[in-house]
């Protein structure tokens, strides 16, 4: 089976709608490669590896969280590791999308998600702020729990070290969720009266503000946290256009 290009960019544009975020980088088609697409390639990050193999494994097109323009980053040269990632890429004529924050928080397969389903958080609802663009999701769960339950649980799902930042005596029952690196997010949680907030990475000072603000903290890798929005993706695009697909990992504790 295979799908045109402008099929995919529409279905992806449709289903995470870029035009509604304010982001850190342009979302949808970065590079334009071939029309016909017969195999797609999966990745978090657009990196060396998961290009190099998506041209080992002859895929037409590369869909990942992390792309490769970033409005940090200014105007680039085609220099040095960057050419590198970029070269590949229009040399075998690989198309290259990239959804960031309306990955993190879409409804139906959204980093926050798809890790929320997973930890048994319901009655979803988007979560955070970036310039009136959601981030994530918050809900509940079932029945308060001890905040060392839910690490442990964590740790199994993510195959990952978690870090938790536990007031004395709290119980969980309500969580907002922001995968990856937003540590200082945590606030939000404080301003919606939420006992609880997970995503990837922790930075010093806020582990000791939100155990004081007695928000139950936990970080579980910015890596690790995002790996079921593209998986999720994945899936989804496989049933709809029973097309070939490919999930790339990469080795990242970070």
């Amino acid at each position: 089976m295979s799908i045109r290009r402008i099929e995919l960019e529409n279905f992806l544009n449709d289903l995470f709608l870029p035009l509604d975020f304010s982001d850190y980088c342009p979302n949808g088609l970065q590079i334009e490669g071939k029309e016909k697409i017969e195999k797609i390639a999966f990745s978090l990050s657009a990196t060396r590896e998961s290009i190099e193999k998506s041209v080992e494994k002859e895929a037409d097109a590369l869909i990942v969280h992390h792309g490769l323009f970033w409005n940090f980053h200014g105007s680039r040269v085609l220099t040095g590791p960057f050419k590198k990632r970029v070269g590949p890429l229009v040399k075998n004529d690989i198309n290259l999308f990239a959804y960031h924050l309306p990955l993190d928080a879409n409804l139906k397969v959204g980093n926050a998600k798809t890790l929320a389903s997973l930890i048994g958080l319901k009655n979803l609802k988007p979560f955070g702020d970036y310039k009136g663009s959601p981030m994530g999701v918050w809900g509940e769960f079932s029945k308060p729990f001890q905040p060392i339950t839910l690490k442990n649980k964590l740790k199994e799902i993510l195959s990952h070290e978690v870090y938790l930042a536990e007031p004395m005596g709290k119980k969980i029952s309500t969580m907002g969720i922001i995968t990856g690196g937003a540590n200082s997010q945590w606030t939000f949680a404080k301003e919606l009266g939420l006992d609880s907030y997970l995503t990837g990475e922790m930075s010093e000072h806020d582990f000791h503000e939100s155990k004081e603000a007695n928000i139950a903290m936990f970080a579980g890798g910015h890596h690790a946290t995002e790996k079921f929005g593209i998986l999720a993706l994945m899936n989804l695009i496989e049933n709809k256009f029973k097309i070939e697909v490919l999930f790339i990992d990469s080795d990242n504790p970070a």
